[in-house]
Protein backbone atom coordinates (compact mmCIF):
# COMPACT_ATOMS: atom_id res chain seq x y z
CA UNK A 1 0.00 0.00 0.00
CA UNK A 2 3.25 2.23 -0.15
CA UNK A 3 2.63 2.58 -3.73
CA UNK A 4 -1.19 3.91 -3.14
CA UNK A 5 0.08 6.48 -0.50
CA UNK A 6 3.00 7.77 -2.49
CA UNK A 7 0.24 8.42 -5.47
CA UNK A 8 -2.22 9.80 -3.35
CA UNK A 9 0.22 12.87 -1.34
CA UNK A 10 2.08 13.62 -4.61
CA UNK A 11 -1.61 14.10 -5.92
CA UNK A 12 -2.50 16.07 -3.39
CA UNK A 13 0.83 18.07 -3.40
CA UNK A 14 0.12 18.53 -7.04
CA UNK A 15 -3.21 19.77 -6.49
CA UNK A 16 -1.79 22.44 -3.65
CA UNK A 17 1.37 23.63 -5.45
CA UNK A 18 0.52 23.07 -9.25
CA UNK A 19 -2.75 24.79 -9.57
CA UNK A 20 -2.69 27.19 -12.44
CA UNK A 21 1.05 27.40 -13.17
CA UNK A 22 2.62 27.26 -16.28
CA UNK A 23 4.63 23.70 -16.43
CA UNK A 24 7.58 23.92 -14.07
CA UNK A 25 10.95 22.61 -15.49
CA UNK A 26 12.86 19.80 -13.27
CA UNK A 27 15.86 18.04 -13.87
CA UNK A 28 17.29 19.79 -16.82
CA UNK A 29 14.12 19.46 -19.16
CA UNK A 30 13.90 15.86 -18.20
CA UNK A 31 10.40 15.98 -16.68
CA UNK A 32 8.09 19.06 -16.29
CA UNK A 33 5.24 18.93 -13.60
CA UNK A 34 2.11 20.61 -14.47
CA UNK A 35 -1.40 19.91 -13.45
CA UNK A 36 -3.82 18.16 -15.60
CA UNK A 37 -7.26 16.99 -14.49
CA UNK A 38 -8.01 14.05 -16.86
CA UNK A 39 -11.77 12.63 -17.61
CA UNK A 40 -10.44 9.51 -19.90
CA UNK A 41 -8.46 6.87 -19.25
CA UNK A 42 -4.52 6.63 -20.87
CA UNK A 43 -3.48 8.72 -24.25
CA UNK A 44 -7.15 10.51 -23.58
CA UNK A 45 -8.88 7.86 -24.24
CA UNK A 46 -12.72 7.03 -23.37
CA UNK A 47 -12.85 11.02 -22.72
CA UNK A 48 -16.70 11.30 -20.86
CA UNK A 49 -17.19 7.84 -20.30
CA UNK A 50 -15.49 7.87 -16.23
CA UNK A 51 -18.08 6.12 -14.59
CA UNK A 52 -16.85 2.80 -17.06
CA UNK A 53 -13.50 3.80 -16.24
CA UNK A 54 -14.56 3.42 -12.67
CA UNK A 55 -16.60 0.02 -12.78
CA UNK A 56 -13.57 -1.76 -14.63
CA UNK A 57 -11.23 -0.27 -12.47
CA UNK A 58 -13.33 -1.92 -9.50
CA UNK A 59 -13.49 -4.95 -11.05
CA UNK A 60 -9.67 -5.11 -11.44
CA UNK A 61 -9.08 -4.74 -7.67
CA UNK A 62 -12.35 -6.98 -7.27
CA UNK A 63 -10.45 -9.57 -8.79
CA UNK A 64 -6.72 -8.77 -7.27
CA UNK A 65 -8.05 -8.92 -4.22
CA UNK A 66 -9.85 -12.33 -5.19
CA UNK A 67 -6.38 -13.75 -6.65
CA UNK A 68 -4.06 -12.75 -3.71
CA UNK A 69 -4.74 -15.64 -1.19
CA UNK A 70 -3.49 -18.01 -4.00
CA UNK A 71 0.04 -15.92 -4.77
CA UNK A 72 2.63 -17.89 -3.78
CA UNK A 73 5.05 -15.91 -6.31
CA UNK A 74 7.44 -13.10 -4.78
CA UNK A 75 7.45 -11.51 -8.13
CA UNK A 76 3.66 -11.69 -9.26
CA UNK A 77 2.60 -10.58 -5.64
CA UNK A 78 4.63 -7.34 -6.49
CA UNK A 79 3.15 -7.08 -9.92
CA UNK A 80 -0.32 -7.31 -8.57
CA UNK A 81 0.51 -5.05 -5.30
CA UNK A 82 1.85 -2.61 -7.93
CA UNK A 83 -1.28 -3.13 -10.71
CA UNK A 84 -4.04 -2.67 -7.16
CA UNK A 85 -1.49 0.22 -5.99
CA UNK A 86 -2.61 2.05 -9.34
CA UNK A 87 -6.17 0.78 -10.07
CA UNK A 88 -7.19 2.01 -6.22
CA UNK A 89 -4.97 5.30 -7.03
CA UNK A 90 -7.06 6.58 -9.91
CA UNK A 91 -9.96 4.56 -8.77
CA UNK A 92 -10.12 7.51 -5.70
CA UNK A 93 -10.11 10.30 -8.01
CA UNK A 94 -12.97 8.98 -9.97
CA UNK A 95 -14.82 8.32 -6.73
CA UNK A 96 -14.13 11.41 -5.02
CA UNK A 97 -12.93 14.08 -7.06
CA UNK A 98 -14.64 17.49 -9.22
CA UNK A 99 -16.56 17.29 -11.17
CA UNK A 100 -18.89 14.55 -9.01
CA UNK A 101 -18.56 11.16 -7.58
CA UNK A 102 -17.80 8.81 -10.42
CA UNK A 103 -17.57 11.51 -12.71
CA UNK A 104 -14.05 12.63 -10.85
CA UNK A 105 -11.07 13.52 -13.20
CA UNK A 106 -7.80 11.71 -12.13
CA UNK A 107 -4.89 14.01 -11.32
CA UNK A 108 -2.29 13.77 -13.54
CA UNK A 109 1.05 15.80 -12.86
CA UNK A 110 4.39 14.49 -14.83
CA UNK A 111 5.17 14.98 -18.33
CA UNK A 112 8.44 13.96 -19.71
CA UNK A 113 10.35 15.21 -22.17
CA UNK A 114 8.28 18.25 -23.05
CA UNK A 115 5.90 20.29 -21.03
CA UNK A 116 2.09 19.75 -22.47
CA UNK A 117 2.51 16.21 -23.12
CA UNK A 118 4.58 17.04 -26.43
CA UNK A 119 6.76 13.99 -25.99
CA UNK A 120 4.59 11.41 -24.02
CA UNK A 121 1.34 11.87 -22.31
CA UNK A 122 0.79 13.06 -19.14
CA UNK A 123 0.82 10.38 -16.30
CA UNK A 124 0.76 9.83 -12.29
CA UNK A 125 2.23 7.57 -10.03
CA UNK A 126 -1.07 5.06 -10.28
CA UNK A 127 -0.33 5.16 -13.99
CA UNK A 128 3.39 4.35 -13.31
CA UNK A 129 2.63 1.44 -11.14
CA UNK A 130 -0.03 0.13 -13.71
CA UNK A 131 2.83 0.07 -16.45
CA UNK A 132 5.54 -1.20 -13.86
CA UNK A 133 2.94 -4.25 -12.69
CA UNK A 134 1.69 -5.03 -15.60
CA UNK A 135 5.04 -5.51 -17.38
CA UNK A 136 6.31 -7.63 -13.98
CA UNK A 137 3.13 -9.83 -14.68
CA UNK A 138 4.09 -10.11 -18.57
CA UNK A 139 7.65 -11.06 -17.86
CA UNK A 140 6.70 -13.66 -15.04
CA UNK A 141 4.38 -15.04 -17.57
CA UNK A 142 6.82 -15.50 -20.30
CA UNK A 143 9.59 -16.36 -17.97
CA UNK A 144 6.80 -19.60 -17.47
CA UNK A 145 6.48 -18.38 -13.43
CA UNK A 146 2.71 -18.51 -12.48
CA UNK A 147 1.43 -16.71 -9.71
CA UNK A 148 0.53 -19.72 -7.32
CA UNK A 149 4.70 -19.99 -7.55
CA UNK A 150 5.04 -22.77 -9.58
CA UNK A 151 6.93 -22.98 -13.54
CA UNK A 152 4.21 -23.50 -15.90
CA UNK A 153 7.35 -24.80 -18.24
CA UNK A 154 7.50 -27.87 -15.82
CA UNK A 155 3.84 -28.54 -15.52
CA UNK A 156 3.79 -28.68 -19.56
CA UNK A 157 3.25 -32.79 -20.27
CA UNK A 158 4.57 -33.82 -23.45
CA UNK A 159 5.27 -37.24 -24.86
CA UNK A 160 8.84 -37.34 -23.70
CA UNK A 161 7.07 -36.83 -19.89
CA UNK A 162 4.56 -38.82 -19.53
CA UNK A 163 4.90 -41.70 -17.55
CA UNK A 164 3.28 -45.38 -18.89
CA UNK A 165 0.59 -46.80 -16.33
CA UNK A 166 2.54 -50.16 -16.51
CA UNK A 167 5.84 -48.25 -15.86
CA UNK A 168 4.67 -46.76 -12.89
CA UNK A 169 4.14 -50.39 -11.00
Amino acid sequence: MLAYAVDLVTKIVAVSTLEGLEPVRALGGLVYLQLIRNGGAAFSLATGMTWVLAVVAAAVVVAIIWLAGRLRSVGWAIGLGLVLAGALGNLTDRIFRAPSPFQGHVIDFISVFKPNGGAWPIFNVADSCICIGGVLIVLFSLLGKDYDGRSTKDSKKGPENEVKAEDAR
